[in-house]
């Protein structure tokens, strides 16, 4: 299949891309960084999402679209996160050969425990996936969106560095401990790849940080 995936420079994307790699798919990668690695099936396309479809390169009708491309920066939240992903998505919309769409929102779409705009941002990516959800059914494509909490990649390098933050945010959490990238990825390739029946839902994975709770008696 032909996999379209945006952010793929680190993080959840660029683990996404490796793993929809190791099955064989052919992957196109978009990102404002270079390449994060070489393979035959891989194709990096320097690009924002903050620019015009237009200036997207033709490529092949993709089979699946992903989107992982996103910032914590306050000031180009919306524009990065929500719009971005919006106008991304529409590029590829009409690909006669589409199974799936993903999106990667965050737990805090759920909770609003982070920054405004970036919560905004990712409550907005939500309700987008539903009404995609809506509007594709007919064609028989699953729409869905992952709600991460706490993850190791570098955009979380200042806490990872901090032994005192990072202690303070696992404690947080049921199971003690943060996802890594490659599992955000594995539940990507389900939903894209196996699932047929869940659409129009956010799932949440954040090792139980948002059942966490202290019962006073």
């Amino acid at each position: 299949m032909i996999i379209v995936i945006s952010g793929t420079s680190s993080g959840i994307g660029k683990a996404t891309a490796v793993r929809f790699l190791a099955e064989g798919h052919e992957v196109y990668g978009f990102d404002v960084e270079e390449a994060p690695f070489t393979h035959y099936n891989y194709h990096h396309c320097i690009h924002d999402v903050r620019d015009n479809a237009a200036k997207l390169p033709d490529i092949p009708a993709p089979d699946i679209v992903i989107n992982s491309a996103g910032t914590l920066e306050e000031t180009d939240a919306i524009d990065v996160n929500l719009t971005g992903t919006i106008r991304f998505t529409q590029r590829f919309i009409e690909s006669p050969r589409l199974k799936s769409v993903l999106f990667i929102a965050s737990a805090s779409a759920r909770n609003g425990a982070e920054f405004p705009f970036y919560v905004a941002s990712k409550s907005g990516i939500v309700g987008y996936m539903k009404n995609q959800a809506l509007a594709l059914a007919p064609r028989g494509i699953t729409v869905n969106s992952i709600s991460p909490g706490g993850v190791l990649t570098p955009a979380n390098k200042h806490i990872l560095d901090d032994e005192s933050l990072y202690s303070q945010v696992l404690a947080e959490t049921l199971l003690g401990k943060w996802a890594e990238a490659s599992e955000i990825a594995e539940l990507a390739y389900f939903l894209t790849i196996t699932n047929r029946s869940i659409t129009g839902e956010d799932i949440l994975i954040d090792n139980g940080e948002m059942l966490k709770s202290n019962f006073i008696w």
